[in-house]
């Protein structure tokens, strides 16, 4: 079951006049799928130009499904329990943060072509500008955090819709 936690933090320290923007999901032990999960980010991002803000450029909004796909995958994949994941914008920088029951870190293995699967955290590094992995007393989080592009103009952003 997933649980949306669509709220603003106005204590929250950010760039943005408003303040940063949030966005949450809950599941229970084997309730996690990573559909589900990009339906949370799509509508995330759909709600970005409700508020004010300038709509997440293509290119971001691309790398963020694919970082929300690797990492929620990779939750259900290898840690066993409940897991999470919220999305934060804060002026032009998304941070994708899940976090599951397993204390073990990710393991970036080296590119290899005639590998089947393990690229998932290749993946997520080379798009994201800072991955950080925390460990909590229960398990652990992971915390990618997105920039758009030097160089994407107006005619690079999207309004993103809720379907997948």
């Amino acid at each position: 079951m997933v649980i949306p936690l669509m709220k603003q933090a106005a204590d929250e320290p950010g760039t943005d006049e408003q303040g940063p923007l949030r966005c949450g999901a809950v599941w229970d032990e084997g309730a996690a799928c990573a559909v589900e999960a990009r339906r949370a980010l799509h509508a995330f991002l759909a709600h970005v130009p409700c508020t004010g803000r300038t709509p997440v450029p293509a290119a971001l909004a691309i790398d963020a499904e694919l970082v929300v796909s690797e990492l929620v995958t990779n939750a259900i994949r290898h840690a066993p329990g409940p897991c999470g994941m919220i999305l934060r914008l804060s002026g032009d920088e998304l941070a994708i943060t899940v976090w599951d029951t397993s204390t073990r870190h990710p393991v970036v293995r080296e590119r290899d072509g005639r590998r089947f699967g393990g690229h998932g955290m290749h993946v997520v590094h080379t798009v994201s500008s800072e991955v950080t992995v925390t460990p909590l007393g229960h398990g652990k989080q992971i915390t990618a955090c997105l920039r758009p592009a030097p160089g994407n103009g107006a005619d690079a952003m999207i309004r993103a819709t809720s379907t997948v």
